[in-house]
């Protein structure tokens, strides 16, 4: 402000500052991370969307750097302190999945390997061939075809596994369980909730037989979301009188709170065990390469796990899982 010579005061107007909304930005970037690690460590996820996009879950926990970088830099002390916490939280859930070793217990070696092999199109000699490398005692097959058992013992698995309890449709629905060793079907032993689901008492040398369910609940989507979860929640407890292992595609994965309660009763994931629970296991065989982890082998906690791989196969979405297990 100055006098003119002539009288009166010229008033210079004051440019307005505008203020960058980065407040109001960083808690914009902190705050869906915040919320799914809400979501992630108290279950609260609910029906079907929310409920798929949970298996991202590894991949939040990478981006939940970014807005703990930009609350840091922004020096935002409030949100880079929620960002932490989310960060952590979500480190926390997904972490120990890469970072386990093989068990070192004794007993009675026992292999699984588990495929979906999408409607029976997943390659029959591919699979052979991992068959004889890796020597299973069991193989567990979902969405197993009539014309897939034809190919598969035609490749030769009828020589080297003959024991099978099989539940094969011309769909999606089909399963069957192969084994080395004499096995005796227990039908009874999963409710019609889900594809078929059989289950077998095998009789495995060197002691007890050894109970083996072949897991293919439902996939989330739309309303199958309840019967996906009912699935899970009727998979048996483990059992103090009998090793229990539960192998397949569970159509779900580590983040899903109804799958943890299923560990909670007395399971482990043999994958987890071993830092090989973060390999995607879904969509194999696409451009895009696999994403989430949703095919397991659950065993008790009896049971040792020595190794998990992960082996793609041509003709299926699915990757095969193979398990090196010690049995009591």
């Amino acid at each position: 402000m100055e006098t003119s010579a002539v009288g009166g005061t010229i008033v210079t107007p004051q440019r307005k500052r505008v203020k960058f909304p980065g407040t109001a930005l960083t808690w914009l970037a902190v705050a869906p991370f915040a919320a799914w690690a809400v979501v992630r460590v108290a279950g609260l996820e609910r029906g079907s969307l929310p409920t798929q996009i949970m298996t991202g879950t590894p991949y939040a926990a990478a981006g939940s750097l970014i807005p703990l970088l930009i609350a840091a830099v922004g020096r935002k002390r409030a949100a880079t302190a929620v960002a932490l916490l989310a960060t952590a939280a979500l480190a926390v859930s997904v972490l120990p999945r890469a970072l386990g070793t093989a068990e070192a217990t004794t007993g009675r070696s026992f292999r699984v390997m588990t495929i979906n092999m999408l409607f029976g199109r997943a390659d029959a000699v591919t699979i052979m061939k991992l068959v004889r490398e890796f020597t299973p005692d069991v193989l567990s097959t979902q969405e197993l075809t009539p014309g897939a058992v034809s190919d598969l013992d035609s490749a030769g698995l009828a020589e080297v596994m003959p024991h099978r309890v099989l539940l094969d449709e011309w769909s999606a629905g089909g399963s069957g369980i192969y084994s080395k060793h004499p096995l005796e079907a227990l039908p009874d032993r999963m409710p019609p909730v889900g594809h078929q689901m059989p289950a077998a008492l095998i009789s495995l040398p060197g002691g007890k037989p050894i109970e083996f369910i072949d897991a293919h609940p439902y996939p989330p989507l739309g309303d199958q979301v309840t019967e996906w979860s009912e699935a899970l929640a009727a998979f048996p407890s483990a059992s103090p009188d009998r090793i229990r292992i539960i192998a397949g595609d569970f159509n779900a994965s580590l983040d899903h709170a109804a799958m943890r309660r299923l560990l909670a009763r007395g399971y482990k994931d043999a994958a987890d065990m071993v830092g090989a629970g973060l390999i995607p296991t879904w969509p194999a065989n696409k451009r895009v390469p696999p994403i989430i982890t949703i095919d397991h082998v659950l065993v008790d906690q009896r049971v040792g796990v020595q190794e998990v791989s992960v082996r793609d196969v041509p003709g299926t979405d699915h990757r095969a899982v193979l398990a090196a297990l010690t049995v009591p």
